[in-house]
């Protein structure tokens, strides 16, 4: 029996603006309205706007909030101080990810857990069984907010015309209330596209009022409004990890290289401590496969779960696989992320190859991310 997609409080407006629109965890989204190249590059150059209504917000308050956070998160959500977020995860008894997440505390005792679309329920499930015990409230508020991002270097001005709040005094990942184009909204300096930008928590009745305020204000700037399809070749050029590429229940925060999210030192027990303790160790006594960065010497693009190979000697080896690859606009060359082999994941080594249906396409290796903004 098949399910139809949720809709956004945009989906109207974005039919009307001839948006290509598909099923993305189980929501309609706009994945482009014209060219994905344009859109991904204004957001590179000036600014984009997007709709990012399908992500899961879930509220955790209480007395008790911070230490159920603490319990059932690996980060240490008790050095947030409101107003701020943190990037961390949430994983299994095993050390597995179940999804990485951003936090905001905006309050003492009031904590926003943003979790990803396709995850949003295994992370509410979670942390409603791991409250037990604990005197805190877990809410599911993915039907309380709309979710806008506006993403590029112009965003602090076009923001700017539409608010009165400081944001020059928000930094990177901070978050403020405040009232933009004259609707209630939590305001964040957060992203997923490497360049500056905010994202705009608001209730789903004012997501469109406040998205021809946006589109209105930014038109003097260059801002269009952008998919899902450049927002994902812009995390990648980032280096941004994403739920289901890189980061899965297969792999621990160390596996991933982002073993610096998991805070050991934190007080108490949490979920998976034991098992990601010894991840920790594994990874520095015989570190497992390493996430790095590969680019096209040819033409041709790489997707996930292509072979990763070693060539140069009787036969090729398979040393590890893609879990992201795309044409890069800003590099002008297919990039891709991979895991491979400690021993061949070191920039510039040599003799390094994408298997693409059969041909070994030669690749170089580099660190990641591939692209940094200018600050």
């Amino acid at each position: 029996m098949s399910t139809a997609p949720r809709l956004t409080a945009l989906d109207a407006l974005h039919r009307s603006l001839g948006a290509t629109m598909t099923d993305f965890a189980g929501w309609d989204m706009p994945l482009r309205y014209a060219s994905e190249r344009d859109e991904h590059n204004a957001v590179r150059t000036k600014a984009g706007l997007f709709d990012l209504s399908h992500m899961g917000e879930i509220t955790v308050t209480g007395p008790e909030a911070v230490a159920l956070l603490n319990f059932a998160l690996v980060g240490n959500i008790g050095t947030v101080s409101v107003g701020r977020a943190r990037y961390t995860m949430i994983c299994a008894e095993d050390g597995g990810i179940l999804d990485d997440l951003i936090v905001y505390r905006l309050g003492e005792t009031e904590y926003m857990v943003v979790a990803n679309a396709g995850n949003a329920q295994i992370v509410l499930d979670a942390l409603t069984a791991r409250a037990e015990g604990f005197d805190a409230e877990v809410r599911d508020d993915r039907d309380a907010y709309a979710l806008l991002a506006v993403q590029g270097p112009e965003s602090p001005a076009i923001l700017a015309a539409v608010t009165d709040a400081d944001l020059d005094g928000l930094k990177y990942y901070a978050g403020l209330p405040g009232t933009v184009a004259g609707v209630p909204a939590l305001i964040a300096r957060t992203g997923y596209t490497g360049e500056d930008g905010f994202e705009l928590f608001v209730a789903p009745e004012h997501a469109e009022q406040l998205w021809r305020a946006l589109t209105e204000a930014g038109a003097s700037r260059g801002l269009i409004p952008c998919g899902l399809s450049c927002r994902d070749t812009l995390r990648l050029e980032a280096g941004m990890p994403l739920y289901g590429h890189e980061l899965t229940t297969a792999l621990t925060p160390f596996d991933a290289g982002l073993g610096r999210v998991v805070k050991f030192e934190k007080e108490g027990d949490f979920v998976g401590r034991k098992a990601l303790e010894a991840a920790a160790e594994r990874a520095e006594t015989a570190p497992p496969r390493k996430l790095v960065g590969l680019v096209a010497e040819g033409r041709r693009v790489p997707r996930a779960g292509y072979p990763v190979v070693a060539v140069g000697g009787t036969a090729a080896q398979v040393i590890g696989e893609v879990t992201s690859g795309a044409p890069s606009p800003t590099l002008g060359k297919p990039i891709a992320m991979a895991y491979v082999d400690a021993a061949h994941a070191t920039p510039g080594t040599a003799g390094v190859a994408v298997d693409i249906r059969g041909s070994h396409e030669p690749y170089e290796v580099v660190a990641l991310p591939f692209y940094k903004r200018q600050k």
